[in-house]
């Protein structure tokens, strides 16, 4: 979406809402390689922050807004609102991440 603005918050400050076009979502499913779990297991050993699952986890967030952002772009919104993320373990070692919102068309108010 060229343009387009995304919020957690139901409204955007000197904008007014003129559709109201629905549900928009991004859905991205993603497992840990043994490659991946040996290293953070390494760094889990250490302690801190395991670098290796933070960037899986930021890269499996990054994918599913870009996903709901091609949904709301479909739609013909140029704006979302009442973003939010979910994550889901689907099996052990297999999570979701979804990120949904509602999609809106805005104009100046």
């Amino acid at each position: 979406m060229e343009n387009s603005f995304v919020t957690t918050a139901f409204t955007f400050d000197g904008y007014k809402i003129t559709k109201n076009l629905g549900i928009v979502r991004g859905i991205i499913v993603r497992s840990r390689s043994i490659i991946g779990n040996i290293g953070a297991g390494f760094q889990a050993l250490i302690g801190g922050n395991i670098t290796l699952y933070t960037q899986m986890c930021e890269k499996a967030r990054e994918d599913a807004f870009k996903e709901m952002m091609a949904h709301a772009n479909a739609m013909g919104a140029n704006a979302i609102i009442g973003m939010r993320y979910d994550a889901n373990e689907i099996s052990q070692g297999i999570t979701e991440v979804l990120a949904y919102g509602t999609a809106v068309y805005i104009e100046k108010a």
